[in-house]
Protein backbone atom coordinates (compact mmCIF):
# COMPACT_ATOMS: atom_id res chain seq x y z
CA UNK A 1 0.00 0.00 0.00
CA UNK A 2 1.32 3.64 -0.93
CA UNK A 3 2.84 4.95 2.60
CA UNK A 4 0.87 8.48 1.40
CA UNK A 5 -2.32 6.50 2.76
CA UNK A 6 -0.86 4.80 5.84
CA UNK A 7 1.15 7.70 6.84
CA UNK A 8 -1.17 10.73 6.47
CA UNK A 9 0.45 13.64 9.13
CA UNK A 10 -2.71 14.14 10.48
CA UNK A 11 -5.44 12.10 12.80
CA UNK A 12 -8.03 14.30 11.31
CA UNK A 13 -9.76 12.63 8.38
CA UNK A 14 -10.78 16.08 6.50
CA UNK A 15 -7.23 17.59 6.90
CA UNK A 16 -6.25 14.34 4.97
CA UNK A 17 -8.89 14.52 2.01
CA UNK A 18 -8.23 18.21 1.62
CA UNK A 19 -4.80 18.10 1.04
CA UNK A 20 -5.14 14.76 -0.96
CA UNK A 21 -8.80 15.31 -2.77
CA UNK A 22 -9.97 18.51 -1.76
CA UNK A 23 -12.84 18.29 -4.50
CA UNK A 24 -14.60 15.56 -2.70
CA UNK A 25 -14.95 17.78 0.83
CA UNK A 26 -18.77 19.41 1.13
CA UNK A 27 -17.68 22.79 1.62
CA UNK A 28 -15.25 22.86 -1.52
CA UNK A 29 -18.52 22.38 -3.71
CA UNK A 30 -20.02 25.22 -5.36
CA UNK A 31 -22.54 27.15 -3.40
CA UNK A 32 -25.77 27.59 -5.17
CA UNK A 33 -27.82 30.91 -5.69
CA UNK A 34 -30.12 31.79 -2.81
CA UNK A 35 -33.56 30.71 -4.67
CA UNK A 36 -32.45 27.36 -5.79
CA UNK A 37 -30.90 26.85 -1.66
CA UNK A 38 -34.84 27.73 -1.29
CA UNK A 39 -35.67 24.76 -2.79
CA UNK A 40 -33.90 22.05 -1.57
CA UNK A 41 -35.14 19.83 1.47
CA UNK A 42 -35.03 20.69 4.72
CA UNK A 43 -35.14 19.21 7.94
CA UNK A 44 -36.40 20.29 11.29
CA UNK A 45 -37.12 19.58 15.27
CA UNK A 46 -34.18 17.27 17.08
CA UNK A 47 -34.91 16.79 20.87
CA UNK A 48 -32.39 15.42 22.98
CA UNK A 49 -32.53 14.66 27.06
CA UNK A 50 -30.44 13.53 29.78
CA UNK A 51 -31.33 10.37 31.86
CA UNK A 52 -29.96 7.60 34.41
CA UNK A 53 -26.31 6.45 33.01
CA UNK A 54 -27.28 8.19 29.31
CA UNK A 55 -28.64 10.18 26.60
CA UNK A 56 -31.47 9.99 24.36
CA UNK A 57 -31.89 11.67 21.33
CA UNK A 58 -35.12 11.65 19.24
CA UNK A 59 -36.05 13.60 15.84
CA UNK A 60 -38.96 13.42 13.71
CA UNK A 61 -39.17 12.01 9.95
CA UNK A 62 -40.32 15.36 7.96
CA UNK A 63 -38.32 17.42 5.53
CA UNK A 64 -40.13 20.64 4.12
CA UNK A 65 -39.59 22.23 0.65
CA UNK A 66 -40.66 25.60 1.64
CA UNK A 67 -44.46 25.09 2.19
CA UNK A 68 -44.28 21.30 0.59
CA UNK A 69 -43.80 18.23 2.08
CA UNK A 70 -40.52 17.05 0.02
CA UNK A 71 -40.28 13.74 1.99
CA UNK A 72 -42.30 11.88 4.81
CA UNK A 73 -39.20 9.70 6.17
CA UNK A 74 -36.52 11.28 6.13
CA UNK A 75 -33.22 10.18 8.53
CA UNK A 76 -32.44 13.10 11.06
CA UNK A 77 -30.37 10.61 13.92
CA UNK A 78 -27.51 9.55 12.74
CA UNK A 79 -25.15 7.23 14.89
CA UNK A 80 -21.28 8.22 14.90
CA UNK A 81 -19.46 5.96 16.91
CA UNK A 82 -20.48 3.12 19.49
CA UNK A 83 -21.06 6.36 22.46
CA UNK A 84 -22.20 9.01 20.33
CA UNK A 85 -24.67 10.88 17.47
CA UNK A 86 -25.62 13.57 16.29
CA UNK A 87 -29.11 15.13 15.16
CA UNK A 88 -29.27 17.39 11.88
CA UNK A 89 -31.49 20.86 11.86
CA UNK A 90 -31.35 22.98 8.42
CA UNK A 91 -30.67 22.10 4.45
CA UNK A 92 -30.80 17.84 4.77
CA UNK A 93 -28.60 17.11 2.33
CA UNK A 94 -25.60 18.83 3.83
CA UNK A 95 -26.82 17.84 7.54
CA UNK A 96 -26.43 13.87 6.06
CA UNK A 97 -22.87 14.67 4.17
CA UNK A 98 -21.63 16.23 7.20
CA UNK A 99 -22.95 13.34 9.65
CA UNK A 100 -21.40 10.62 7.36
CA UNK A 101 -18.20 12.76 7.07
CA UNK A 102 -18.00 13.38 10.76
CA UNK A 103 -18.39 9.25 11.53
CA UNK A 104 -15.52 8.29 9.15
CA UNK A 105 -13.58 11.32 11.07
CA UNK A 106 -14.09 9.64 14.27
CA UNK A 107 -13.07 6.16 12.52
CA UNK A 108 -9.98 7.73 11.39
CA UNK A 109 -8.54 9.31 14.39
CA UNK A 110 -9.32 6.33 16.38
CA UNK A 111 -7.62 4.26 14.12
CA UNK A 112 -4.66 6.22 13.81
CA UNK A 113 -4.34 6.88 17.33
CA UNK A 114 -5.07 3.90 18.78
CA UNK A 115 -7.72 5.53 20.91
CA UNK A 116 -10.98 7.16 20.99
CA UNK A 117 -11.76 11.04 21.21
CA UNK A 118 -12.82 11.94 24.88
CA UNK A 119 -16.33 13.48 24.53
CA UNK A 120 -15.19 17.05 24.15
CA UNK A 121 -12.85 16.07 21.60
CA UNK A 122 -15.58 14.94 19.42
CA UNK A 123 -18.03 18.13 20.45
CA UNK A 124 -14.61 20.26 19.32
CA UNK A 125 -14.20 18.06 15.76
CA UNK A 126 -17.72 18.63 14.96
CA UNK A 127 -17.57 22.29 15.44
CA UNK A 128 -13.97 22.51 13.09
CA UNK A 129 -16.64 20.83 10.28
CA UNK A 130 -19.42 23.03 10.94
CA UNK A 131 -17.06 26.20 10.99
CA UNK A 132 -15.77 24.72 7.38
CA UNK A 133 -19.23 25.01 6.18
CA UNK A 134 -19.73 28.55 6.76
CA UNK A 135 -19.03 29.69 3.18
CA UNK A 136 -21.93 27.28 2.34
CA UNK A 137 -24.14 29.03 5.11
CA UNK A 138 -23.75 32.33 4.09
CA UNK A 139 -25.44 31.26 0.84
CA UNK A 140 -28.40 29.80 2.45
CA UNK A 141 -27.07 26.12 2.80
CA UNK A 142 -27.41 26.51 6.81
CA UNK A 143 -26.49 23.16 9.04
CA UNK A 144 -26.55 23.52 12.68
CA UNK A 145 -26.30 19.70 14.21
CA UNK A 146 -27.50 18.22 18.13
CA UNK A 147 -24.76 16.02 19.31
CA UNK A 148 -25.09 14.21 21.78
CA UNK A 149 -23.05 11.07 24.15
CA UNK A 150 -22.33 9.16 26.96
CA UNK A 151 -19.34 10.57 28.57
CA UNK A 152 -17.55 7.59 30.56
CA UNK A 153 -15.82 9.95 32.73
CA UNK A 154 -19.09 10.96 34.20
CA UNK A 155 -21.05 8.09 33.66
CA UNK A 156 -23.94 9.73 32.31
CA UNK A 157 -24.86 11.55 28.94
CA UNK A 158 -23.40 14.86 27.52
CA UNK A 159 -25.27 17.37 24.85
CA UNK A 160 -23.51 19.95 22.63
CA UNK A 161 -25.53 22.58 20.76
CA UNK A 162 -23.63 25.16 18.10
CA UNK A 163 -24.24 27.92 15.78
CA UNK A 164 -23.70 28.68 12.29
CA UNK A 165 -19.76 29.37 13.40
CA UNK A 166 -19.46 26.30 14.89
CA UNK A 167 -19.28 27.16 18.46
CA UNK A 168 -19.81 24.50 20.67
CA UNK A 169 -22.15 24.96 23.50
CA UNK A 170 -23.03 21.94 26.29
CA UNK A 171 -26.36 22.14 26.69
CA UNK A 172 -27.55 21.07 30.36
CA UNK A 173 -30.56 18.86 30.91
CA UNK A 174 -32.33 19.00 27.59
CA UNK A 175 -31.81 20.99 24.78
CA UNK A 176 -33.79 20.92 21.16
CA UNK A 177 -32.88 22.30 17.70
CA UNK A 178 -34.76 23.40 14.61
CA UNK A 179 -37.74 24.97 13.47
CA UNK A 180 -40.37 23.24 16.17
CA UNK A 181 -37.40 23.80 18.53
CA UNK A 182 -39.10 26.47 20.37
CA UNK A 183 -42.21 24.17 21.00
CA UNK A 184 -40.56 20.91 21.87
CA UNK A 185 -38.17 22.98 24.52
CA UNK A 186 -40.74 24.14 25.94
CA UNK A 187 -42.81 20.70 26.29
CA UNK A 188 -39.45 19.31 27.69
CA UNK A 189 -39.30 22.09 29.69
CA UNK A 190 -42.29 20.77 31.88
CA UNK A 191 -42.05 16.94 31.61
CA UNK A 192 -37.99 16.31 32.21
CA UNK A 193 -36.82 14.97 35.22
CA UNK A 194 -33.61 14.46 36.47
CA UNK A 195 -32.43 10.87 37.24
CA UNK A 196 -35.35 9.85 35.18
CA UNK A 197 -34.92 6.05 33.44
CA UNK A 198 -34.29 6.06 29.74
CA UNK A 199 -37.57 4.49 29.16
CA UNK A 200 -39.55 7.85 30.84
CA UNK A 201 -36.89 9.78 28.73
CA UNK A 202 -37.81 8.40 25.76
CA UNK A 203 -41.82 8.96 26.64
CA UNK A 204 -40.66 12.84 27.40
CA UNK A 205 -38.78 13.38 24.17
CA UNK A 206 -42.22 11.62 22.62
CA UNK A 207 -44.74 14.45 23.98
CA UNK A 208 -42.43 16.79 23.38
CA UNK A 209 -41.99 16.20 19.57
CA UNK A 210 -45.70 15.52 19.04
CA UNK A 211 -46.44 19.06 21.35
CA UNK A 212 -43.51 20.91 18.46
CA UNK A 213 -45.64 19.02 15.50
CA UNK A 214 -48.77 20.13 16.82
CA UNK A 215 -47.86 24.11 16.25
CA UNK A 216 -44.77 24.03 13.95
CA UNK A 217 -46.32 22.93 9.89
CA UNK A 218 -42.66 22.08 9.31
CA UNK A 219 -42.32 19.23 12.00
CA UNK A 220 -44.16 15.66 11.29
CA UNK A 221 -45.92 14.33 14.02
CA UNK A 222 -46.04 10.30 14.37
CA UNK A 223 -47.76 9.09 10.60
CA UNK A 224 -49.57 6.24 12.58
CA UNK A 225 -51.38 4.92 8.98
CA UNK A 226 -48.56 5.05 6.93
CA UNK A 227 -46.16 3.35 10.41
CA UNK A 228 -43.84 6.39 10.19
CA UNK A 229 -42.56 6.61 13.49
CA UNK A 230 -40.03 9.24 15.07
CA UNK A 231 -36.02 7.86 14.84
CA UNK A 232 -34.82 7.69 18.65
CA UNK A 233 -31.76 6.84 19.97
CA UNK A 234 -30.59 5.56 23.43
CA UNK A 235 -26.74 6.37 24.51
CA UNK A 236 -25.90 4.43 28.05
CA UNK A 237 -22.00 2.71 28.99
CA UNK A 238 -23.50 -0.39 26.90
CA UNK A 239 -23.17 1.73 23.48
CA UNK A 240 -25.51 3.34 20.86
CA UNK A 241 -28.74 1.79 20.29
CA UNK A 242 -31.51 3.04 17.77
CA UNK A 243 -35.13 1.58 18.92
CA UNK A 244 -36.37 -0.25 16.95
CA UNK A 245 -39.57 0.78 14.76
CA UNK A 246 -41.98 -1.85 17.39
CA UNK A 247 -41.08 -0.29 20.28
CA UNK A 248 -41.24 3.19 19.69
CA UNK A 249 -44.93 2.51 18.01
CA UNK A 250 -45.99 0.58 21.09
CA UNK A 251 -44.58 4.15 23.45
CA UNK A 252 -46.36 6.23 20.17
CA UNK A 253 -49.70 4.37 20.83
CA UNK A 254 -49.82 4.81 24.53
CA UNK A 255 -49.24 8.12 24.56
CA UNK A 256 -51.79 9.03 21.30
CA UNK A 257 -54.29 6.84 23.70
CA UNK A 258 -53.55 9.56 26.40
CA UNK A 259 -54.09 12.45 24.13
CA UNK A 260 -57.77 11.13 22.56
CA UNK A 261 -58.74 12.15 26.70
CA UNK A 262 -56.17 15.08 27.20
CA UNK A 263 -55.07 16.65 24.01
CA UNK A 264 -52.30 19.13 25.24
CA UNK A 265 -50.68 16.32 26.92
CA UNK A 266 -49.47 15.63 30.49
CA UNK A 267 -48.75 18.73 32.87
CA UNK A 268 -46.30 18.92 35.41
CA UNK A 269 -47.05 19.87 39.10
CA UNK A 270 -46.93 22.75 40.70
CA UNK A 271 -44.97 21.92 43.40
Amino acid sequence: MNNLFTNTGSSSFTEFLGAYAPNLLPTRTQALAAPVGEQIPHATTIVAATCVGGVVMAGDRRATSGNIISQRDIEKVFRTDDYSCMGIAGTASTGIEMARLYRVELEHYEKTEGRSLSTEGKANRLATMIRGNLPMAMQGLVVVPLFAAYDPGRDGGRIFGYDVGGGPYEQHNYHSIGSGSIFARGSLKKLYRENATPEDTVVACLHALYDAADDDSATGGPDVTRRIWPVIAVITADGFRRLPDDEVAVHVQTMLDARMTNPDGPTAPLR
